[in-house]
């Protein structure tokens, strides 16, 4: 089958204007390598293409529909951040919607609500599931109602923890809120620090969905025991490790799954994604957030997860592609070499 690669290069061209929020995220060179190799591998043809306004005109060369039919000759795999503006996930599912192209990954739809962080939050506590208070800002207000220091700020509509700060008291707090709007044209989240264990929940499918092994990270001894833009992009001396399987007593280990779950519910994600989860001392779960496009770089939490749940990264790859393919047209992307999948007798963790 034919599969365009999607994804945004460091130069980020190919724009009538630059105009809005700059987007700092891209897939690096050598996770889109990995992706395409095991693409290829597993018999499909394979191109990549940049997600910039050249798209539409490069993707009917590459896949034209089928004359006879007017149906489409192959798939999207999206790994396209966006370049500029707002809700940038939602750019290229949006117009590969337009174009009926199908695609790997959320819809527009399921990317918005999670990109939101204030939105995902309304979404979790409507559906019963508990996340740290929080207060919407962008000046220096007094505290937040109801909250206390230490807190959590970050910027409303970022991913990967991007402009993250823990602060403790109210003069940190104004220059945490003010540094987020000025830097990331934003409101900035003002959210209760939960101090305690962090774990991630790796989902992938739809109906059904597979929660993978819990991850946990392990912030050993340092001060700030939360993840930052610098942690995972490798920037830190005392990155935190990451332990999989999570040691996790069954019965919570049960809710968080059944929390993640129903955050990638209510959110309207599909084929794949991960919640992020903090447990308080008296053992209590908090879910922060969804991240509605899991990284598939090598070291990242989903990934781990995957590995422990039998899929190495070209099995993760072409899992995902055929869970897309399946969700469109009932059955797993056609190849002419078979992926090998995990053993029937794998167990969760």
């Amino acid at each position: 089958m034919k599969v365009a690669v999607v994804r945004n290069k460091v130069k980020k061209d190919g724009v009538i204007n630059r105009f809005g929020q700059v987007c700092p995220e891209k897939y690096g060179e050598r996770t889109v390598q990995m992706v395409v190799d095991a693409l290829r591998n597993a018999g499909h043809m394979v191109e990549v293409l940049k997600a910039d306004k050249t798209l539409l005109a490069e993707l009917e060369r590459f896949m034209p529909s089928d004359p006879a039919t007017g149906r489409p000759t192959g798939m999207v795999y999206n790994m396209a951040y966006g370049i500029q503006g707002e809700c940038r996930y939602t750019h290229v599912p949006a117009m590969l919607e337009m174009a009926g192209v199908p695609y790997t990954g959320s819809s527009p739809l399921g990317h918005a609500l999670a990109l939101d962080k204030v939105v995902t939050k309304i979404l979790m506590l409507h559906a019963g599931v508990p996340t740290p208070g929080y207060q919407v800002m962008r000046g220096p207000e007094k505290t937040p109602n109801g909250l206390r220091f230490p807190l959590i700020v970050k910027p409303r509509h970022e991913s990967t923890s991007f402009g993250l700060h823990l602060v403790r008291n109210p003069q940190e707090l104004a220059g945490a809120v003010q540094a987020v709007v000025t830097k990331y044209q934003q409101d900035a989240l003002v959210e209760q620090y939960i101090d305690g264990r962090e774990v991630c929940v790796g989902l992938l499918g739809n109906d059904p969905v597979e929660l993978l092994p819990l991850v946990e990270m392990d912030f050993g001894g340092r001060e700030l025991r939360a993840m930052t833009y610098d942690d995972k992009y490798h920037k830190r001396p005392d990155e935190p490790g990451k332990i999989c399987p999570a040691v996790v007593a069954d019965p919570l280990a049960g809710k968080l799954r059944e929390l993640a779950l129903a955050t990638f519910r209510a959110c309207h994600c599909r084929d794949y994604a991960r919640v992020d989860i903090r447990i308080d001392r008296a053992g209590d779960p908090f879910v922060l957030e969804i991240n509605s496009m899991a990284s598939l770089g090598p070291g990242g939490s989903f990934v781990l997860a995957a590995r422990h749940a039998g899929y190495d990264h070209p099995a993760l790859v072409c899992r995902i592609l055929d869970v897309a393919h399946r969700r469109y047209f009932g059955a797993a992307a056609p190849r002419d070499i078979p992926v090998q999948q995990p053993s029937a007798d794998r167990k969760e963790n």
